[in-house]
């Protein structure tokens, strides 16, 4: 079966509409990709050698596609994922990629499959359906593209055309491969590091007390000396700045911000250290360390992006033999309304301050964050994500907040991926829909040309330059 990349691919079906469509996309297809949120390892582009495989490329470290695969039968190790005894994977490389060929049509319809045939046709010239019959043959068809120095990390950040990329990193990170990139002068680009806190502010996180411990060491305080605590991680965030940072990201199962005294605070930091915290104890906490990550932001000017409403982990026996971010995690129903009130009483009208809710919760769009962010001066509506960032989910969104928020209380298409081929194909994506849906004001009389030729540009360019402060 022929695997084809269709030019009018997600713009309506009526002629009418869709001519609209392809002209607005025209303004933006070629635009440069501002990716201020992503999962991309900044060794990758510092040391640009070939990647190895691909099976490595586009399926070891992609759960959107391990996640679907295992749901059918197929054990990770079987699809490349390493244990974390340190056993090799019971798949080669090949042998992997065989797996998801043999089960291509699993992707039909999802998002994944939609990427994919962006990259196989876009990027290796693929021309035909993936299936157990050719899966040897494509393999080595890619792997041959993979040895061209055209194909190289390097080369194809200036292909796909990304002028700033985003990573995400732990507070303690020295940002060596950062300073090494900027200080290259055969690399052009910018990647900035994003300050990701979660798991030194989380008391539930297994790794919460290791890393309080760490950060005191590095800061040459006691490990339950809240002042201390608190004063390095404003210490980290102000390293993050000077090394190019313009954001910190927090992912939280609730958006929960609790105002507590410094005394109340202290109490419950010096029981967390020892572990002796109670769940909703760990959560009172939490709650009120985002509530002073925002006071950070508003001091040294971090856009605090929030990403609630995922139970991490769900598969025990999964995490425990394969670890974090192997397809197991899952969407919970979230609330942003009361659980905001406090951050938003005291900073959301400051107009320096910069907050970007997301949601995998489609109901809490038009429910909540839009209204939010139709009053709030500092609060701006985040696009679609995770399981959300999908064509249909994307106009859903649309639907859902534009009549309330309308277009410039959006943050931008945000790409949020390990999967560095997928880059382009995603903003792609996104692109095609917004045109498909100004289409469809300006057909129905609601919007006139000019002006959505102007929203389609602003989506893609100035808004998520003014939203992230390029």
């Amino acid at each position: 079966m022929e695997l084809n990349s269709d030019p009018d691919r997600l713009f309506p079906v009526d002629p009418r509409t869709r001519e609209i469509a392809r002209g607005l996309y025209a303004s933006v297809a070629e635009l440069p990709i501002i990716s201020p949120h992503g999962h991309v390892d900044p060794r990758m582009l510092l040391d640009d050698e070939p990647f190895p495989n691909p099976a490595d490329l586009l399926l070891r470290y992609d759960h959107y596609v391990t996640r679907l695969l295992h749901a059918s039968g197929i054990h990770l190790n079987e699809l490349g994922v390493p244990d974390r005894s340190g056993a090799a994977p019971t798949a080669e490389p090949r042998e992997a990629w065989r797996n998801f060929c043999a089960n291509w049509h699993l992707f039909a319809g999802t998002a994944s499959g939609y990427w994919f045939r962006h990259e196989f046709t876009e990027l290796f010239g693929i021309t035909e359906q993936p299936d157990a019959s050719n899966a040897d043959r494509l393999y080595d068809m890619i792997s041959e593209v993979l040895k061209l120095p055209s194909f190289r990390p390097r080369a194809l950040f200036a292909d796909f055309g990304i002028e700033v990329l985003a990573t995400t990193d732990d507070p303690l990170d020295d940002l060596a491969a950062h300073d090494a990139l900027a200080a290259d002068p055969l690399f052009t680009g910018r990647v900035t590091p994003t300050f990701r806190p979660d798991a030194y502010l989380n008391p539930a996180s297994p790794a919460f007390i290791s890393n309080i411990e760490r950060l005191a060491a590095w800061n040459g305080t006691a490990a339950d000396d809240y002042a201390g605590y608190v004063s390095a991680l404003e210490q980290r965030r102000r390293h993050f700045v000077e090394h190019g940072a313009f954001s910190a990201d927090h992912g939280v199962l609730q958006p929960l911000t609790v105002d507590l005294d410094r005394d109340e605070a202290a109490s419950l930091y010096a029981r967390a250290v020892r572990g002796k915290l109670s769940d909703a104890e760990a959560a009172v906490f939490q709650g009120h360390m985002l509530l002073e990550s925002a006071r950070m932001s508003v001091e040294d000017g971090l856009v605090m992006t929030v990403h609630p409403g995922v139970a991490r982990n769900h598969s025990t026996p999964t995490f425990e033999r394969f670890g974090p971010d192997t397809g197991h995690d899952v969407p919970v129903r979230t609330e942003y309304v009361e659980n905001l009130r406090p951050l938003l009483q005291r900073y959301g009208n400051i107009p320096d301050f910069h907050l970007v809710l997301f949601s995998v919760d489609e109901t809490s769009y038009s429910r909540e964050i839009a209204p939010l962010a139709g009053f709030y001066q500092s609060l701006y509506i985040g696009a679609p994500w995770w399981f959300l960032d999908a064509p249909d989910a994307v106009q859903r969104f649309r639907s859902a907040v534009t009549e309330t928020a309308g277009f410039y209380r959006s943050s931008g298409f945000i790409d949020d991926t390990r999967a560095f081929l997928s880059i382009p194909a995603r903003h792609d994506m996104a692109r095609r829909l917004d045109s498909a849906f100004l289409a469809r004001l300006v057909a129905e009389g609601r919007l006139d040309e000019p002006m959505a030729q102007k929203i389609a540009i602003d989506l893609v360019d100035s808004l998520p330059r003014k939203v992230f402060k390029l």
